[in-house]
């Protein structure tokens, strides 16, 4: 454990925007970010960052408790019924007892009763990227007019950029000129859908861009962590509601002055399991026994950590029931799917989008496959399954028996049948006549 970091207790801004992704300059996507590309240049960006499932609840849940989604019980979406369970302690609850003041500003998507998370002080008036960077800035320098010197933690959600894309009030990128991503094709929906989705990160990025401001303004910038993050990837095919990695990877950008060093980008494999264990070391809270995460607070300091061999990643209910089990590593991807579903599932807000709407017959023709195996050095975009290939046979039953025994070893529901839904999951499904 890194000593010039463990227990200092900064002040901690945690800013979280939904279905980002990776989808920023300073990790790659064609995209000019200069706020968030700024506080990686003066921060520490991570390249392998990974969430638990890519679905809003689920991934947010993992944050919140250090543990997958079918440990602490949030396998689905939270205003469908799903919660994490009773038992369950969450990250402002555990700094609650270490002696912060903790605070929701903004958008969350862990719970129908947001207080029942642990904040001690709540304010939604506004969810928006704009409306919730002034709640931010308002607080900040709030806080820098009082005496009290009660360290504090505020988890800032925003809605962009999450569908739909075109919102009154936003700008739009040129639809010819967008570089399409690897991973989609290059087609009009493709294109539409990109141009929308670029003008809300120019509007999250600006977001970032006051946050960082009212830091400096304040004098809180060296007394405070400012982390910016995300739930999961684009709500594009082959991103959100899928196990692949555009859907997986996401933002991980930490800022401290006089603390982090600084422009350093860390590639270690990483699950958004981590960010709870590695928090509570910042602070000189223990965390307990049984979190599926680990600290990577020895990557800030710059000091010795033993890096993962693998994480994994899962999906059961979101509009539709879409169980998945999956394992990485730094050269593999190991895919375990459940019961009858399309070759790839599309999220309804995807699937009735334009992005949609151009991949539906290609999706919906066909079944996907039981088992899904990649060669991530040879393959980055997963489109060739080895999982029938004779030189593979090895690889494939060995990253098989680790999901196996993972599952086992997790009491997972789905090894014992179909997980039911929810109450008001299955309210929806009475009334949703999309055939997805």
């Amino acid at each position: 454990m890194p000593t010039d970091l463990a227990g200092s207790r900064p002040n901690i801004v945690l800013l979280i925007c939904h279905d980002l992704g990776t989808h920023i300059g300073c990790l790659g996507a064609p995209i000019n970010t200069p706020e968030i590309d700024g506080v990686a240049d003066d921060g520490v960006v991570f390249t392998d960052y990974f969430c638990t499932a890519a679905q809003c609840s689920p991934s947010r849940g993992s944050i919140m408790t250090g543990r997958y989604p079918h440990n602490n019980g949030l396998v689905g979406l939270a205003h469908l019924g799903w919660e994490i369970g009773a038992q369950e302690v969450t990250l402002p609850m555990y700094l609650n007892a270490a002696g912060y003041s903790t605070h929701l500003l903004g958008h969350q998507h862990e719970h129908n009763e947001p207080a029942r998370l642990g904040y001690q002080h709540i304010d939604q008036t506004h969810q928006d990227a704009r409306g919730v960077a002034e709640l931010l800035t308002d607080f900040l320098h709030h806080q820098a007019r009082q005496s009290s010197q009660q360290p504090f933690f505020v988890s800032a959600g925003v809605t962009e950029p999450h569908r739909p894309y075109r919102r009154d009030g936003y700008p739009r990128d040129e639809e010819e000129s967008v570089e399409v991503p690897p991973y989609l094709p290059d087609r009009p929906g493709i294109r539409e859908d990109l141009a929308g989705f670029h003008g809300l990160i120019w509007v999250l990025d600006e977001c970032v861009g006051r946050v960082r401001e009212a830091l400096e303004e304040t004098g809180l910038a060296e007394k405070t962590l400012f982390i910016f993050t995300t739930d999961h990837g684009p709500a594009m095919p082959r991103a959100k509601g899928t196990c692949y990695d555009p859907g997986l990877r996401t933002a991980l950008v930490m800022r401290w002055p006089g603390h982090l060093r600084n422009g350093i980008r860390c590639d270690e494999l990483l699950t958004n399991c981590d960010l709870l264990p590695t928090l509570l070391d910042l602070v000189g809270a223990r965390a307990p026994d049984g979190l599926d995460g680990r600290s990577f607070l020895p990557l800030l300091a710059g000091s010795e950590y033993v890096p993962r061999e693998d994480i994994y990643a899962e999906m059961t209910w979101h509009d539709q029931y879409n169980p998945m089990r999956a394992i990485r590593t730094n050269q593999y991807k190991y895919i375990r799917n459940f019961g009858d579903r399309p070759l790839v599932y599309l999220p309804q807000d995807i699937y009735t989008g334009p992005a949609g709407q151009e991949m539906r017959e290609e999706y919906y023709g066909t079944q996907r496959p039981e088992e899904e195996l990649y060669d991530l050095a040879a393959d980055p975009g997963e489109q060739d399954n080895l999982v029938e290939d004779s030189q593979y046979v090895e690889v494939a039953a060995e990253l098989r028996r680790r999901v196996e025994n993972w599952m086992v070893e997790t009491n997972d529901p789905l090894l014992y049948g179909d997980v039911p839904p929810s109450a008001k999951q299955r309210e929806r499904l009475e009334t949703d006549d999309t055939p997805n």
